[in-house]
């Protein structure tokens, strides 16, 4: 079977937004994904954004290294119950579920990428769980998955400015809603911003937004 490689050079600073890309069926009728990063064919570590069409389900699997999903719009499912938008999910390596949509649903997903620190599922309802203040005035954070090298929620006020800093093992930010940005561009909602170790940037918000980010995760990667 054909192997995909996107974007898998993590030396290399990548920006993408998911509206700009392709919708690619996946095997099961009525999921599709817009591919942001992947490494193999149906068995690959991915980032993608997904989304089910009303009534749409996809056949039992497992993931051997695990999943993390935030739910971006509609009503999420499988047989442990259901997760509408704002939700956050860390399935662990080894665990299975047969996940399907009654309504339709959008979810950003990260596949086969996390260890053996990972080992308890995690569930966060991100509309309802407290935020926590920044570093910063007009900067608040919510730890995601709290297990090994976690994933934060992070909300910015409008006209709020973060000090220049650079990142060990890289970052990755997925911008939720509003516009994210820094001296290299300007990010507006469904943005994908990768970028490698020891990276240097200065973020700041004039609109405001929520951005999901992971740091620390990608020097491994590199080669």
């Amino acid at each position: 079977m054909y192997s995909m490689n996107i974007h898998t050079d993590y030396r290399e600073r990548v920006v993408l937004n998911h509206h700009d890309l392709p919708w690619i069926r996946s095997p099961d009728s009525g999921v599709e994904r817009r591919m942001l990063e992947r490494l193999g064919d149906e068995v690959a570590r991915a980032t993608s954004v997904v989304r089910y069409h009303p009534g749409a389900r996809f056949r039992a699997h497992t993931h051997a290294l695990g999943e993390e999903i935030l739910v971006l719009d509609g009503v999420f499912s499988d047989e442990t119950g259901d997760y509408p938008a704002g939700t956050y999910l860390m399935n662990p390596p080894g665990s299975t579920h047969s996940p399907f949509s009654t309504q339709g649903c959008l979810l950003f997903v990260k596949l086969r990428h996390l260890g053996a620190d990972q080992v308890e599922r995690e569930v966060v309802n991100t509309r309802t769980a407290h935020w926590h203040q920044g570093m910063v005035a007009g900067l608040h954070v919510m730890p995601l998955m709290r297990q090994g090298s976690g994933s934060t929620l992070v909300r910015w006020a409008p006209d709020t400015y973060f000090t220049p800093h650079r990142h060990y093992g890289g970052e990755e930010i997925f911008v939720v809603n509003g516009t994210f940005e820094d001296e290299h561009g300007r990010y507006p909602e469904g943005s994908w911003i990768r970028s490698p170790h020891m990276s240097l940037h200065q973020p700041f918000s004039k609109e405001g937004c929520t951005i999901f980010v992971k740091t620390g995760h990608l020097l491994s990667l590199q080669s």
